[in-house]
C-alpha cells in the first residue's frame, strides 16, 4: 500500500489497498478529514502502525518522482548538512566578537552555549513532529497543524515566513554591497550600484529547483566562510593595531562582565544578534520533505550543531579579546586593518552571496509549490510555464530585498529586528507547542487523550517533567523575545538615527566597514 499527499499536504491513498495495516487513515475518506478528524484518526493508530505508514508515504512519494524529470525527494543527510553548514557558519558569526564587547566575555559564552542547546533540542522536536506527521512539509503547515487546524494560523504563518526570508536576503544584498565598497575603496561609484550587482548574483544563484542541486555550493559557501573566520582570528591576532587606532589610539580592552553603563538596550541587541545566527530552524521542515530518509536530520544536526558551537564561541572570543570594546564593529571584519580586513572579508564572499540565494529558493519554492499541485507538470517538470513562473518568483523576491535594503541600511539592529519578530515564534513558541502535541499523540496511545499540560507533566517520568519545564520555559523565552525584545530592538534603531548613524535612504555614500 502507498500513499502520497495532494496540494494542500493531505493523503489520499495511490493503491487498491486503501485501508493498509492501520483502518484507512491515509486513504481517500482521510484526504476529506479536517486537521482535527486527521488528528483523531492517528490517535486511534499504534505507534507502529503509524511509523510504518508514514515510511510507506514517503517511499510512494520517491517512487511517483521517479516518474518525473525533477524529483524533490533526493537529498541525503550528507547533502542536508551541506545545506546547514552554509545556513550556519556564515557572515553572522563576524557579530559575535561585537555581542562579547557589549555582554562581556562570560555571559557572552554561556548564552552562546544555552541558544545552542536548545536549537540542537528543537530541531530534534522538529524532526520527531515531521516524521509523525509527514504531510507538514513546511513551517506553515506546522503552525496551521500546531494552532487548531486554522487557515488563518497558516496564512499569518506564511506572511512571517515569507517576510523573515525576504529580510535576510537584504541583509545580503545590503552585506554585499559593504563588501564591494570595502574591497574596491570606493570613493566614485554609488553604492546602490553594488547593491544591484549583489542583488543580481544571489537571484542568478537562487535558480536551482531543488535543494539536492545547492548542496555542493552550500559546502563551497561554507568551507570559504569557515576559512574567512580563520582568518580573522589570526589576522586580530597579528596586527599591529585594531582597525581605528590612528585616530583613538586607546588601549586595547576587553572584559568577562559587561561594562558599568550598559543599558538593557544595547545587551538585548547583543543577545538578539546571538539568537539570530543560531535560530534558523524555519527551513529545518522544509530541507527535511526533500529528504530520502527524514530521520537520517538528526545525524546532520548533531554534527552541525558541534561544529556551529565551537566556530561561534572561538570566532566570538578571539577576535573580541584581540580587537577589544573601542575598535568593535558588527560585521568584525571592521576591526582588522588594510588588507587583513579586504583578504578575510574576501573569503566571505561566497557565503554572503549563497546564503542569501539559499532563502530566496527556500521563499520560491514554497511559492512555487502552491501554485502547481502535485500532478502538475509544470512542477514535476521542464515546461515554459513552470520555468517562467519560477525564475519570475525569484526576481520578485530579489526585487523586494533589494529595496528593503535600501530602505533600512543597517546591519546590527537588523539582525536583533528579524529575530524579535519571527524567531520568538519559529525558534522557541512552535517547537514548545510542538513538544506538548507529539506527548498527546503518546498518550493517546495509552487511552488517555486530550490531556492537558498538567496531566502530562503529572504522568511524566523524571525525565519527562524535565522535558515539560524545559518546553514551557521555551515557550517563555519566545513570548520574551517577542516583547520586550522587540521593545529593545526598535530603541536601538531609534537612538541610531538620532545619532545620525545610519546613512539615508536609497544612499550612494560608501558603507565600507
Amino acid at each position: 500500500m502507498g500513499s502520497i499527499s495532494n496540494s494542500d499536504g493531505r493523503y489520499y491513498s495511490n493503491s487498491s489497498d486503501s485501508q493498509g495495516v492501520y483502518g484507512g487513515p491515509f486513504d481517500k475518506e482521510f484526504d476529506k478529514m479536517s486537521a482535527s478528524q486527521q488528528d483523531l484518526a492517528k490517535e486511534k493508530m499504534s505507534e507502529k502502525d503509524i511509523e510504518l505508514a508514514n515510511d510507506e508515504f514517503i517511499e510512494a512519494q520517491i517512487l511517483e518522482e521517479s516518474q518525473h524529470q525533477i524529483n524533490y525527494r533526493n537529498c541525503s543527510w550528507q547533502k542536508t548538512a551541506g545545506l546547514l553548514f552554509s545556513e550556519y557558519i556564515c557572515l553572522a558569526i563576524m557579530s559575535f566578537p561585537w555581542s562579547y564587547s557589549v555582554l562581556g566575555l562570560v555571559p557572552g559564552l554561556i548564552l552562546t552555549a544555552f541558544v545552542s542547546l536548545t536549537v540542537l533540542y528543537t530541531g530534534l522536536i522538529i524532526t520527531d513532529y515531521v516524521a509523525a506527521y509527514p504531510h507538514v512539509t513546511n513551517v506553515c503547515d506546522i503552525g496551521q497543524h500546531l494552532f487548531f487546524g486554522s487557515k488563518t494560523v497558516w496564512y499569518i504563518t506564511a506572511l512571517m515566513f515569507l517576510l523573515n526570508n525576504t529580510l535576510i536576503q537584504a541583509l545580503h544584498v545590503l552585506t554585499g554591497a559593504k563588501y564591494f565598497n570595502t574591497v574596491s575603496d570606493n570613493t566614485t561609484i554609488c553604492s546602490i550600484v553594488f547593491a544591484v550587482v549583489s542583488m543580481i548574483i544571489c537571484f542568478l544563484i537562487s535558480l536551482p529547483r531543488t535543494f539536492s542541486s545547492l548542496s555542493s555550493v552550500a559546502y563551497f559557501s561554507a568551507i570559504t566562510m569557515f576559512i574567512a573566520v580563520i582568518l580573522s582570528m589570526i589576522f586580530a591576532g597579528i596586527q599591529d593595531h585594531p582597525s581605528g587606532y590612528d585616530e583613538l589610539h586607546e588601549p586595547v580592552v576587553w572584559r568577562l562582565f559587561p561594562a558599568k553603563g550598559t543599558t538593557y538596550v544595547s545587551a538585548m541587541s547583543a543577545f538578539l544578534n546571538i539568537v539570530y545566527t543560531f535560530v534558523g530552524q524555519i527551513t529545518y521542515p522544509s530541507f527535511i520533505s526533500q529528504m530520502k530518509r527524514p530521520k537520517d536530520f538528526k545525524k546532520a544536526l548533531y554534527i552541525v550543531t558541534l561544529c556551529e558551537l565551537i566556530t561561534f564561541a572561538l570566532c566570538g572570543a578571539i577576535v573580541y579579546v584581540y580587537v577589544g570594546d573601542a575598535y568593535m564593529v558588527a560585521p568584525a571584519f571592521g576591526g582588522l586593518s588594510g588588507n587583513y580586513k579586504k583578504i578575510a572579508f574576501s573569503f566571505a564572499l561566497p557565503t554572503i552571496l549563497f546564503l542569501g540565494a539559499l532563502y530566496g529558493n527556500v521563499s520560491s519554492q514554497f511559492l512555487f509549490l502552491k501554485i502547481f499541485n502535485k500532478d502538475s507538470a509544470h512542477r514535476n517538470n521542464h515546461t515554459v510555464v513552470g520555468w517562467s513562473t519560477w525564475i519570475g518568483l525569484n526576481f520578485v523576491l530579489w526585487v523586494i530585498a533589494f529595496i528593503i535594503a535600501e530602505v533600512i541600511p543597517f546591519f546590527s539592529d537588523l539582525l536583533s529586528l528579524m529575530c524579535s519578530l519571527f524567531d520568538c515564534w519559529f525558534g522557541f513558541v512552535f517547537w514548545g507547542v510542538a513538544f506538548f502535541k507529539l506527548k498527546r499523540l503518546h498518550y493517546s496511545k495509552l487511552g488517555e487523550s486530550k490531556l492537558s499540560v498538567v496531566k502530562i507533566f503529572q504522568r511524566a517520568t523524571i525525565v519527562g517533567k524535565i522535558e515539560v519545564i524545559i518546553n514551557i520555559f521555551l515557550i517563555g523565552v519566545g513570548i520574551y523575545i517577542l516583547g520586550p525584545g522587540l521593545y529593545a530592538t526598535v530603541q536601538s534603531i531609534i537612538l541610531s538615527y538620532q545619532a545620525d548613524a545610519y546613512g539615508s535612504v536609497f544612499s550612494c555614500v560608501s558603507n565600507a566597514i
